[in-house]
């Protein structure tokens, strides 16, 4: 068997066997395989497709890459929660906290800022001292003590995924379905789970901008699990606008402090219990997911998921006061308002263009060696649906380099659209 041959079957059409994607995956590793194999490989599945046969060999092969954390000496079910990405996508940073203060063991592996969309351990760095990459011992003595911990992908988990990846993104084979399952799902069973809860996110901020697209991304991602006899619930959940009102690294850390402390946006609510809800189901704390909605409420609201979350800053070396002094994050040197120009109701705020225009500030890379800014961003004043009079704040722009400023008002203007009558509101959870 050749590289050759893999490629030449894919490029034709046909299904790989277990065996042809394990040489291919282990070649590759063993630098048996060569860059440019593995690139003219991608391009054949982006256009051909994989069979869910074929897509299930590969998270195998990319899980097994490298090492598969052993959690076995913590008690209870292990659950995670992942998001395909959005703008203002802060939910990892309170649903832990809250499935952790309802018992659940919580190993989350997460990433950063990936295109227009932000990343969970760039907001997490923008906590001072804050280690988003513990040893695996630390992990293990991490969630004992705290019940959550939140890290980044090390180098011996699922290391294929990151070498794969780092050639999908240069060879226009991001967006591939059975890729993009098999990406996600590799890192997170290499974290030792047993149950996974997936949001879906669709809309102009999502990389899966259409409702069908974001079905199909759902079914292959269960497919996947059930063969894998990991649990599995995913929801489909829409970014037409940012989620909550914060979009920038401590703005949005600030704003998950708001919201463990009873202080949130109800959009951002929504979504975050519905969440934590079916990951405390999933590990069969409750035995609905009513009940599950209930606990995660009572956690927000008698101050533990609060609790947890100092917790979980003070085990990874962050500094836990920001919880209770949110100014201990980092701020802006300059905060001015962008203004409606018109009266009338908000007929668009375009989440992709709102998350362009945070990156252009410094929130977000082009380049995987830019250095991030974590005090810029935005702050939403109006969303979807508000009136607004002519001169209202539509929203606050944190800014620290002038230079970096215009590009952003560009793409805010063009974000923002106000119109006589309003339109009709889309559902925040499609399913």
């Amino acid at each position: 068997m050749t590289p050759r041959e893999v490629i030449q079957k894919k490029r034709d059409g046909a299904a790989l066997t277990q065996e042809e994607i394990a040489f291919f995956i282990r070649g590759y590793m063993s630098s048996q395989v060569a860059d440019y194999h593995v690139s003219a490989w991608l391009m054949a599945v982006y256009l051909n497709g994989m069979t869910m046969q074929e897509t299930l060999a590969l998270t195998r092969e990319m899980r097994d890459s490298g090492r598969v954390l052993d959690l076995s000496s913590i008690p209870g079910k292990k659950v995670d929660k992942h998001s395909t990405g959005g703008i203002g996508d802060k939910t990892s940073l309170v649903v832990a906290p809250i499935a952790a203060a309802c018992g659940v063991t919580v190993p989350m592996i997460t990433g950063r800022a990936l295109g227009h969309t932000g990343g969970t351990l760039d907001k997490l760095e923008s906590i001072p001292g804050f280690n988003p990459k513990p040893s695996a011992e630390r992990v293990v003595e991490i969630l004992k003590s705290s019940g959550a911990v939140i890290i980044g992908q090390t180098d011996d988990l699922a290391p294929a995924d990151r070498r794969i990846y780092a050639l999908r993104d240069v060879t226009a084979t991001v967006e591939s379905i059975p890729l993009i399952t098999a990406s996600i799902l590799s890192k997170k069973l290499a974290a030792g789970i047993d149950g996974l809860v997936m949001d879906v996110k669709t809309g102009s901020g999502a990389f899966m901008p259409t409702l069908k697209m974001a079905n199909a991304l759902s079914r292959s991602l269960v497919d996947v699990c059930r063969a894998m006899k990991t649990r599995i619930v995913v929801l489909i959940t829409s970014m037409h606008q940012p989620l909550g009102r914060a979009i920038g690294n401590a703005l949005e850390v600030r704003e998950c402090i708001d919201f463990l402390q009873g202080r949130t946006p109800e959009d951002l609510e929504t979504v975050s219990i519905a969440l934590a809800a079916h990951m405390i189901r999933l590990s069969g704390r409750t035995r609905s997911v009513e009940q599950a909605s209930k606990l995660a409420y009572e956690a927000v609201s008698r101050g533990e998921a609060a609790k947890r979350f100092r917790a979980i800053i003070r085990a990874q070396g962050g500094d836990e006061r920001v919880v209770e002094n949110p100014d201990l994050l980092p701020k802006a040197a300059h905060v001015e308002g962008f203004r409606a120009r018109v009266a009338g109701f908000v007929t668009r705020c375009d989440a992709k263009l709102l998350g362009l225009a945070s990156n252009a500030l410094g929130a977000g890379r082009n380049r995987v060696d830019d250095v991030i800014d974590p005090a810029v961003g935005l702050y939403m004043e109006r969303k979807l649906g508000d009136r607004v009079s002519r001169g209202d704040v539509l929203c606050q722009i944190h800014w620290n380099d002038k230079k970096r400023l215009g590009d952003a008002l560009a793409l805010i203007e063009q974000a923002f659209e106000i119109k006589a009558r309003p339109v009709r509101n889309r559902p925040v959870i499609h399913a």
